[in-house]
């Protein structure tokens, strides 16, 4: 049996696949290894993942549902040439970006919504299929003041179009659980960082611009909080998730929704501080309005996640930003770990 992760070339993707791996699991990972940023980066974590007799790759476009139900039905049974048949799958991959989806909306219907119903459409033909995880975002809590967010508040209030995209990936993924009792836990990650981290995010540009001695950008004034959660806890999270599909009772939908993130909000100037402190140099900062789409605050209720599948995130920025930096010197210095 084998695992399809899909986005398997992107941060998170690459990282779920490793752990698959190292456990013995055959993967077969999906990925359209678009240009949004740097498809070096990419590249080279496909590279690290190639490795691996256990791990097949496709590339993919989930947008091309008729291409993608054809090539992975090569996945569909037992003997089948590379990992196997196909019966869980991890849906990793999206368009993302808060800021990117104000300029660009079209990507984000493509990627997140159609990309999503391939991979539910996939789900319902394969035979023997047991479990599909999918990622969602705390972006879909929007307006939401009260904190911490739990899963039980109102998701009705996007405040980007990459949000309102994920709240409907949940309404179609809810559909499906009951027309087609297709098992599946939705996941809700909280600002994911660490090695192999995106270029377009907080981190990497601080990081960058810092070591080159120019002004970071710092929004609201720098008056803004997030619950930063290393990507390590998040994959333990994910595959705590995988190994534990809902049951079907007949009644419910067999559906779930999780937060997964680190349960601590941090402000930005904390961030701010302890990058400094890794990097050894002192930040110039750029003050600038809050951004469209942005949220002010988030923080992860995880008591549901906690109890059911055991998840306990143990790695706090002070531990997790500075893994960040060496890992990023080695991306620079053209031999990173893997």
């Amino acid at each position: 049996m084998a695992v399809l992760v899909t986005g398997a070339a992107g941060f998170i993707g690459y990282h779920v696949c490793n752990a698959l791996l190292a456990r013995g699991e055959s993967v077969v990972g999906v990925d359209n290894l678009s240009d949004y940023y740097d498809v070096r980066l990419k590249r080279a974590r496909l590279a690290v993942l190639e490795a691996h007799a256990a791990f097949a790759f496709h590339a993919l476009d989930l947008a091309d549902h008729e291409r993608v139900l054809a090539t992975l039905g090569a996945h569909r049974s037992v003997g089948a040439a590379g990992p196997g048949r196909i019966d869980r799958v991890i849906h990793l991959a999206a368009q993302a970006g808060v800021r990117y989806s104000v300029d660009h909306p079209f990507a984000y219907v493509q990627a997140n919504l159609v990309g999503h119903v391939a991979v539910l459409e996939l789900c319902r033909r394969l035979p023997g299929f047991v479990h599909l995880v999918y990622a969602s975002s705390s972006s879909v809590y929007g307006a939401n003041t009260a904190m911490p967010f739990s899963v039980a508040d109102r998701t009705d209030t996007p405040l980007s179009l990459y949000a309102a995209t994920k709240k409907a990936d949940e309404l179609m993924s809810h559909s499906y659980a009951h027309l087609y009792r297709i098992p599946q836990t939705g996941l809700r990650f909280f600002t994911v960082y660490g090695p192999w981290g995106r270029p377009d995010m907080a981190l990497w540009i601080f990081c960058e611009k810092i070591l080159a001695g120019e002004p970071i950008p710092v929004f609201n004034h720098g008056d803004m909080k997030r619950d930063y959660t290393f990507v390590a806890d998040i994959v333990a999270g994910v595959i705590a998730a995988l190994d534990r599909p809902p049951v079907d009772t007949g009644d419910a939908p067999p559906q779930r929704l999780y937060n997964i993130g680190n349960h601590r909000s941090e402000t930005l100037t904390r961030l701010i501080g302890v990058l400094e402190a890794a990097l050894g140099r002192e930040a110039i900062l750029d003050p600038q309005p809050m951004q469209p789409g942005d949220v002010y605050e988030t923080f992860a209720d995880i008591d549901d996640i906690r109890a059911d599948l055991g998840y306990e995130p143990t790695t706090p920025i002070d531990v997790g930003i500075p893994a960040f930096v060496d890992w990023y010197r080695s991306w620079l210095a053209g031999s990173p770990t893997p």
